[in-house]
């Protein structure tokens, strides 16, 4: 139960990834732009930006892969006690990256932009779209680093979870880009009109990991699963 509920919050996560407000208000002009096309609704446009925009969250979804499968390895491998404390390192890492969602401190690494940028076009604007996804997540940067960073931390809390989650949270975050690259121009005006709401949902997520960070540190994330139990009995 308690795994099943980490994938969620993964979702969840790679959402809340998306919804950050440095990158929400760019992501349409960003995929017409990988398509090398515009926003209009004629259908070609709409196969351009949409298919350019599968290709992106590929990119980004091999590279969050292949570092879960990294991180499954070299943590199964760590030994019993080893990974209690491990488990409390990753709690502490959620704590912090809570804390920094909320805007109760402020982090000058992660104010600033570290990423790797693709500066050549290739022939296949499909290729050129898969290249950009992999250096997004390669990237790390206020958009992404702090959800991001809470999720490694929680795949420090489960080993053998590493892979899952890392993939379950490029699920989350490549559903919203294939729903923009599917309806590019009204998707434009809904996150024009409500851009201004993102950063209330940092705010709550960052709660939400301050709370998940401390049952991680004293390592009763399994208090959650039982609640979930307790509610499935009561309705009975």
């Amino acid at each position: 139960m308690t795994n099943e509920l980490s994938i969620g919050f993964a979702l969840v996560a790679g959402l809340v990834s998306f919804l950050s407000p440095c990158i929400l208000p760019i992501i349409p002009g960003f995929l017409a732009y990988l398509a090398g096309s515009s926003l209009d609704e004629s259908g070609s446009h709409r196969k351009d930006i949409f298919l350019n925009s599968l290709f992106f969250v590929l990119g980004f979804a091999v590279v969050f892969a292949a570092l879960g499968v990294l991180l499954n390895t070299l943590l199964e491998a760590i030994a019993y006690d080893v990974q209690i404390w491990l488990a409390r390192v990753g709690g502490a890492v959620i704590i912090f990256f809570g804390l920094y969602l909320t805007g109760l401190i402020r982090v000058g690494f992660l104010e600033r932009e570290y990423k790797f940028a693709v500066t050549k076009e290739f022939s296949s604007r499909y290729l050129t779209s898969f290249l950009f996804g992999s250096a997004f997540a390669a990237g790390w940067t206020p958009c992404v680093g702090a959800v991001l960073g809470a999720i490694l931390g929680l795949a420090a809390t489960q080993p053998n979870s590493a892979f899952v989650l890392l993939f379950s949270y490029s699920i989350g975050l490549g559903i919203p880009f294939l729903l923009v690259g599917l309806f590019a121009s009204p998707a434009a005006r809904f996150i024009n009109k409500y851009a201004k709401w993102a950063n209330y949902v940092n705010i709550f997520f960052g709660a939400l990991l301050i709370i998940l960070g401390i049952l991680a540190f004293t390592q009763k994330l399994n208090l959650i699963a039982n609640l979930e139990i307790i509610n499935q009995l009561l309705l009975r």
